[in-house]
């Protein structure tokens, strides 16, 4: 092992405006995490399409099966938001040696696993890894990566962003297709072990850790809070999506309750946990530190990003199943047609990144909001004789609308922070993404199904009440996407913000 594997970058060493943006050990490190983290939310992306052969493969229901994603997205909402703490205290080495760790080994574990049970494990495991990707990248850049260069290495984290959950899909239905489930699995494990490898031999600290305590009720009422929304949240569909029969019915009633349990404990937790975080952040001592909030920019690019992850990961829930249930076509072919706006996204990021550095975030954020929100507005026109040409083109614009979005709205908001908050607002930003997704994708797929049982039931064509449905979901998505417009008229650069006490 070689010196730099145990050495540390200080983060003074970055601050130099002039030279190299960056030096090649800093360098390595941010690539070295981009293509982590680019595995990690690959792989979070390729269940949905598994689904139904898992239901065949493993004898199992649609209700169980659905665990496999909601586990996941449970393990990440309860991760995340500590994640803030354990990047101050913990080294980055370590800590990135512990998630690649954790998700190689859950990986290999749904590979090897021979039933449902610890398939479901194998996911937890997998996702207590992958929460930790993100905040861990972000909160890297923005520490090394001088306030003139940010732009262009967020265009890099949008790539990962946007294009890993694009083309999650298209991934594995080319494996099903051909190879089978485990295999979704099997590609990912070799990557994973080559990226873990790797960060053995080149990973290195940022700056120097500190010695906090941590605040145990804190974690608890965290997991409650978040991982409480997001389990509600999750129950939403299945309390819709049950026929009329005495079963289904029971089950509809039991998803229900669940629903509002799990709700009225998550909003309860929810609210302790921030008056107790308000309360410890007088004396440093909170696990989510909420003085980022006190940045006026921070806190309006981070309500973008909330409305967009809302409109974003619900409509590309929705275009899949409209595709598949409405004009009929093949998982496979549904992958394609998404394809392009993922290329363009990721192969746009890093211009878009120049753009931001050198000119600021509207001149990208209004032009992409105005897209994004106008494409929701026309996908609410599809109906059984769109043809499939015409949702790869709309796709296309939306994922470049979207493009024009992340990279300025990541830059905007941590570089809006001071240096010892980056971490927090780091988990910030990542939670509000998990959660905002799975309140997205729960409405969306809530009122498609409701729409289309109801007009079934009014006596339509299946079709035409899966069309219907779909319209009406991405009305939904178009009405919470439209105040972004508005919104990034006033988000700045943060060079060019206002100071704010505890926050710049």
């Amino acid at each position: 092992m070689s010196a730099t594997s145990t050495g540390s970058i200080p983060v003074t060493a970055s601050r130099s405006s002039s030279g190299p943006v960056l030096g090649p050990k800093e360098t390595r490190l941010i690539w070295l995490l981009l293509a982590a983290a680019f595995v990690a939310i690959l792989n979070e992306t390729t269940m949905g399409v598994a689904i139904p052969h898992l239901i065949d493969d493993l004898g199992i229901t649609a209700l169980d099966a659905q665990w496999l994603t909601t586990a996941f997205m449970l393990t990440m909402a309860v991760v995340i938001p500590i994640t803030g703490f354990l990047l101050q205290r913990f080294t980055t080495r370590s800590m990135f040696l512990t998630a690649m760790s954790l998700f190689s080994l859950g990986t290999l574990l749904a590979f090897l696993s021979p039933g449902f049970s610890m398939l479901v494990g194998a996911r937890v495991v997998q996702a207590s890894g992958t929460a930790i990707m993100m905040p861990l990248l972000m909160t890297t850049l923005m520490t090394l990566v001088p306030p003139q260069a940010r732009g262009r290495m967020m265009g890099r984290v949008s790539v990962v962003i946007s294009l890993a959950p694009a083309i999650g899909p298209t991934v594995s239905g080319v494996l099903l297709d051909t190879v089978g489930w485990r295999w979704i699995f099997g590609l990912v494990f070799p990557i994973a072990i080559l990226a873990l490898i790797a960060g053995a031999r080149w990973m290195v600290s940022v700056g120097e850790p500190r010695r906090l305590p941590i605040d145990a009720p804190s974690v608890v009422l965290s997991a409650l809070g978040f991982g409480g929304i997001v389990f509600g949240l999750s129950q939403i569909g299945g309390a819709a999506s049950h026929g009329g029969d005495v079963d289904a019915a029971a089950a509809a009633s039991g998803s229900l309750t669940s629903l509002v349990v799990a709700l009225v404990v998550g909003v309860l937790a929810l609210g302790t946990f921030i008056w107790r975080q308000l309360r410890l952040q007088q004396r440093d001592a909170a696990l989510l530190d909420l003085r980022v909030f006190r940045s006026r920019n921070f806190t309006l690019a981070v309500t973008q990003f909330l409305l967009i992850s809302l409109a974003f990961f619900g409509a590309i829930t929705v275009i899949p199943l409209y595709m598949q249930r409405v004009l009929d076509v093949s998982a496979f072919v549904t992958g394609i047609v998404v394809l392009p706006g993922a290329l363009a996204m990721g192969l746009l990021g890093p211009i878009i990144g120049r753009i931001y550095d050198k000119h600021g975030p509207r001149v990208l954020l209004v032009p992409g909001s105005i897209l994004a929100s106008g494409m929701l507005w026309f996908f609410t026109t599809l109906d059984a004789g769109t043809p499939v040409w015409v949702i790869a083109i709309g796709q296309t614009a939306l994922s470049v609308g979207l493009a024009l979005s992340f990279t300025p709205l990541f830059s905007s908001s941590l570089g809006s922070l001071e240096p010892r908050y980056y971490s927090y607002g780091s988990a910030i930003v990542s939670t509000i993404q998990q959660v905002a997704g799975a309140a997205g994708i729960a409405l969306m797929i809530t009122v498609m199904s409701g729409v289309a049982t109801t007009a079934i039931a009014g006596g339509a064509a299946e079709v035409a009440a899966e069309a219907a449905g779909t319209r009406v979901a991405f009305l939904l998505a178009a009405i919470v996407a439209t105040p972004t417009i508005l919104l990034s008229f006033f988000i700045r650069k943060p060079a060019d913000a206002p100071v704010a006490t505890g926050a710049h």
